[in-house]
């Protein structure tokens, strides 16, 4: 086994308000029983599903988590996997957290985000002496104000410390989070160049990459998928550019060579809530990279942890270990 997977970045708790429906403008809905307090964000998610699907995998946290309710949250959430380093977690400031309105009807969720201490996270938190890894996956772009921030040789802070990372011969993943605007090619361009592993959702590759992946009507461009992995690997990434959706993952390996995988075909009643799906996902990938599985293979995981996390209203509560993934695989897989 290599030397393991830090994940860095924003650290926040969900707090989950499921709703009748999602209301119009000056409208009201009701909130439902089922409030639940949850660890969230890239860090908490990523590590927790990795945790879970390989208890043997060495894995470290950077981020912060302050000495209020929510960081005590999340401290005592990471601190119940013995295999999760939690040394380099900054305890001071205000702890980030997102309402996070959950609809009954639909599933489907939206986010309002409190940045905290995540808005100072940079290069100077991380304890570099300690960094003995070989997997650094740091998220999410557009949700860390100070790595957002321009650099004047790089393109942005964010892009300086992946190109730090890569200097100690660590190789480096980004996720970002979704938003509308026009800040994707200007805030995620410059770290692509410094990205080995990228894997963001259809569209937020769509903003990048300028190329339609889903049109506005809802319906996706599957054909066009090709094309945005290759956009992305033009623009600097060097080993897996991977796309994914409610629908499929899709990815372009090292050779160039395209990969697609059909989402699990779950039963109805089997969604539970799809707060962290993506991170789960992603989590698939990282271990699939971090362990040494051919792309097809990654994708394959990446669906089954994905679908995993949506039968639990929390985010890494439907995780389980590596057997468990692959038999949900064999029992939904198209």
């Amino acid at each position: 086994m290599k030397k393991g997977i830090c994940c860095a970045g924003n650290m926040i708790v969900d707090i989950t308000y499921p709703i009748e429906t999602w209301p119009k403008q000056n409208e009201l809905t009701h909130i439902t029983d089922g409030i639940e307090r949850t660890v969230g964000g890239l860090v908490c998610n990523a590590l927790i599903d990795l945790a879970q699907l390989d208890p043997t995998l060495h894995l470290m946290a950077s981020g912060f988590a302050g000495h209020d309710a929510e960081g005590e949250l999340i401290y005592g959430r990471l601190q119940q996997y013995p295999n999760i380093d939690l040394s380099m977690i900054r305890r001071e400031g205000q702890t980030s957290f997102s309402a996070v309105m959950s609809n009954n009807q639909t599933k489907e969720r939206t986010f309002f985000q409190y940045a905290g201490s995540n808005a100072h996270y940079g290069e100077d938190h991380i304890d570099w002496d300690r960094l003995d890894v070989d997997l650094f996956h740091i998220g999410y772009i557009l949700l860390l104000p100070h790595l957002d921030q321009e650099d004047p040789e790089y393109g942005t802070r964010m892009a300086r410390l992946l190109h730090r990372v890569q200097e100690l011969g660590i190789r480096t993943s980004i996720d970002v989070v979704s938003e509308s605007g026009d800040r994707f090619r200007r805030l995620v361009t410059p770290a692509l160049r410094y990205t080995d592993y990228c894997v963001i959702n259809e569209l937020e590759a769509q903003q990048t990459t300028g190329i339609l992946l889903r049109d506005e009507q809802g319906q996706l461009c599957r054909e066009n998928f090709p094309k945005a992995l290759e956009k992305l690997k033009a623009l600097g990434v060097s080993t897996w550019a991977v796309i994914h959706c409610p629908e499929l993952g899709a990815g372009l390996d090292k050779t160039g060579t395209y990969f697609e995988q059909s989402s699990l075909r779950l039963p109805d009643g089997y969604i539970q809530g799809a707060v962290g799906a993506g991170d789960a996902f992603c989590s698939g990938i990282l271990y699939a990279a971090e362990t040494g599985m051919p792309m097809d293979q990654a994708l394959k995981l990446a669906v089954s942890v994905a679908a995993a996390s949506l039968r639990c209203v929390g985010a890494t509560e439907g995780v389980g270990t590596l057997e468990e993934m692959w038999a949900l695989y064999q029992q939904y897989h198209i």
